[in-house]
C-alpha cells in the first residue's frame, strides 16, 4: 500500500500541484446491543480506501476511491486536480498554505486486550447480566446495554516528504434504563449518557467500567426519579458533575474555538462563533479559575493521536488561560490567516471525507478542592448529573441544557432527588460565574463518539477532561 501511495505522490508532483496529501484508512467496527435481555443488534463493518487532497493554483480539490490499484489512483488524482482547477473559477481569494518540515514516524495507541479477540458470547453474557439487573424492577420497561469497538489503521503521505503510519484501538460501553409509572417516564444512563464512555483502549477498559455494578446504581436512581419532585425554578448555585460539564465544555468552549467557524467556513450548516479574532488574548471568557486546553497527547483518550490529518504532531495548547480567551483550534491554512502555526486539529471521519478542524481533547483543568469540599462549602444549591438534552445557538452563546437527575444541596449536604433539571445561560456569563472546580481525584476524560460537523456531516470521536465544578446565579428549572 505504501508503494502505491508513493507512486501516486510522484504522479501528482508531475502534474504540477502546489501541495498534495494522501490518506489510506482501513477500519473495522463492531457494535453489539442487548435490549431487555434480548439481542437487538450485532453488526460488523469493514472499510478501506484512499482520500486524495490537492492544492492546485491556490485552490483545493478532493476526491477518494476504494479501488486500490495504480490506474484508478492516477484517475482519482486527475479528478482532484480538475476539481481544484474548477474551484479556481469560482474562488475569490487564493489559499496560502503553510510549509511544514517532512515527518517520518509511527504511532500506535496503547491497549492490553484486543477487543476483536474477545468472543462474541463473552460480550453478550456481560450485557445480558447488566440487562437482567435493570429488569428486576417492574417499573423499568426498557433496558439497553451496548458495546462498540473500533480498529483503525492510517497511512499518510504528502508531497513534502512526510510518511506517517498510525493505528488505533477504541472501546465503548454503556447502559440505559427507562422507567415508567403511570404518566411519568424517566431515564438513567451509566457511566454517562450519549455513549460517552469511550476510550482509546482495549477490552480492559470495558471490564473497568463495571456495567453490572453501574446497573445496580442506576436501577435505584431511575426508580427514585419516578416519584421525585420537579426541579425547582430559581436562580441558584449549581454544581455539575464531570459528564454533564464535559458536554458543556464541548458545546460552549470547544465548538466556538474552531477557527474555521470563526472565519465563516461553517456558517451555512453548523453555524459560526462569537469568538471573533479581535477577542484573542483580550476577551474575559470565564473566572480566573477557568483554564481550558486542547490536548491531543493524553494517553487513552479518543481525542488523542500521533499526528493530525495534515501531518502536524499532536500537542497541547491553551484555549482559555486564567479565564481569558487564549487560542483557537487551527489548521495549516487557517493558522496562517493569524500568522500562527497550526496546533494540529485537522481530522476526517474516514478516507472518503476531506479533513476539517475538529476538537481533540478539550479539557477543563482541575482545581484545588475535593468534590466533597465543593459540596460542603455550598450552603444552598443543586447538584446536577448526566446530560439528557442540549440546545445552543449558531454563535455558541445562548444555551439550554437538561440533565437526567439532580439533588438538593442544603447546608453543605446532598438532600432530596429532583427530576427534570434544566438550566439556561449565556456562555461568557456562565463561565465567569465559576466559583470552584474539583481536584484531579474526580477528574477524568469523557469521550464524545458522535460530534457532528461539516456538510455533508462528518462524525468524529473527541474527548473532554472535566471534574465537577460550581457556578453561581444559574437560572435552573422550567420557566412556566
Amino acid at each position: 500500500m505504501k508503494e502505491l501511495l508513493i507512486e501516486t505522490i510522484k504522479y501528482l508532483k508531475q502534474k504540477g500541484v502546489q501541495y498534495a496529501d494522501l490518506r489510506y484508512i482501513e477500519g473495522e467496527e463492531e457494535a453489539i446491543v442487548v435490549q431487555n435481555a434480548l439481542v437487538d443488534n450485532i453488526s460488523n463493518r469493514n472499510s478501506s480506501g484512499i482520500g486524495i487532497r490537492v492544492l492546485f493554483d491556490g485552490y483545493w480539490g478532493f476526491t477518494s476511491t476504494s479501488y486500490l490499484d495504480i490506474a484508478r489512483l492516477h484517475e482519482t488524482a486527475d479528478e482532484a486536480v480538475e476539481l481544484a482547477r474548477l474551484s479556481s473559477i469560482l474562488g475569490k481569494e487564493k489559499i496560502v498554505f503553510q510549509e511544514q518540515e517532512p515527518v517520518v514516524d509511527k504511532f500506535l495507541s496503547k491497549f492490553e486486550i484486543d477487543p476483536f479477540s474477545v468472543s462474541l458470547q463473552h460480550k453478550l453474557d456481560y450485557l445480558f447480566w447488566a440487562s437482567q439487573i435493570l429488569l428486576a424492577h417492574k417499573n423499568i420497561k426498557t433496558a439497553i446495554c451496548g458495546l462498540d469497538f473500533y480498529k483503525t489503521k492510517k497511512v499518510f503521505l504528502n508531497t513534502e516528504g512526510s510518511v506517517i503510519e498510525q493505528e488505533f484501538i477504541e472501546s465503548l460501553g454503556y447502559i440505559e434504563a427507562i422507567a415508567i409509572l403511570e404518566n411519568e417516564l424517566q431515564i438513567r444512563s451509566y457511566p454517562a449518557s450519549h455513549k460517552s464512555a469511550i476510550a482509546q483502549a482495549g477490552y480492559e477498559y470495558i471490564k473497568g467500567l463495571d456495567l453490572v455494578g453501574g446497573a445496580k446504581r442506576i436501577k435505584n436512581e431511575v426508580i427514585s426519579l419516578l416519584r421525585a419532585k420537579e426541579c425547582p425554578s430559581k436562580e441558584t448555585t449549581v454544581i455539575m458533575d464531570g459528564p454533564q460539564l464535559a458536554l458543556q465544555v464541548h458545546e460552549s468552549c470547544g465548538h466556538p474555538a474552531e477557527l474555521d467557524r470563526v472565519l465563516g467556513y461553517e456558517m451555512s450548516f453548523a453555524g459560526g462563533s462569537f469568538l471573533t479574532p479581535e477577542k484573542l488574548g483580550k476577551f474575559r471568557y470565564g473566572s480566573n479559575l477557568v483554564n481550558i486546553v486542547a490536548d491531543a497527547t493524553i494517553d487513552g483518550s479518543v481525542g488523542s493521536f500521533g499526528y493530525d490529518d495534515e501531518g502536524i504532531k499532536s500537542q497541547r495548547s491553551d484555549i482559555i488561560k486564567d479565564g481569558v480567551f487564549a487560542g483557537y483550534l487551527t489548521s495549516r491554512e487557517t493558522a496562517g490567516r493569524l500568522n500562527q502555526k497550526s496546533n494540529g486539529c485537522m481530522r476526517s471521519e474516514n478516507w472518503n471525507y476531506p479533513p476539517l478542524i475538529r476538537m481533540t481533547n478539550i479539557n477543563l483543568l482541575p482545581g484545588k478542592p475535593s468534590l466533597e469540599e465543593l459540596i460542603s462549602d455550598t450552603k444552598d444549591g443543586i447538584f446536577v448529573s448526566t446530560n439528557k438534552s442540549w440546545s445552543i445557538d449558531d454563535k455558541r452563546l445562548n444555551f439550554q441544557f437538561g440533565a437526567e437527575i439532580a439533588w438538593e444541596i442544603k447546608n453543605g449536604k446532598l438532600g432530596q432527588v429532583f427530576k427534570n433539571p434544566l438550566y439556561t445561560g449565556i456562555t461568557p456569563t456562565f463561565w465567569k460565574s465559576c466559583s470552584g472546580i474539583a481536584d484531579k481525584d474526580s477528574w477524568r476524560v469523557w469521550g464524545v463518539p458522535n460530534c457532528g460537523k461539516g456538510e455533508p456531516v462528518q462524525t468524529m470521536h473527541v474527548g473532554h477532561g472535566a471534574s465537577a465544578a460550581r457556578f453561581e446565579n444559574v437560572l435552573i428549572g422550567r420557566i412556566r
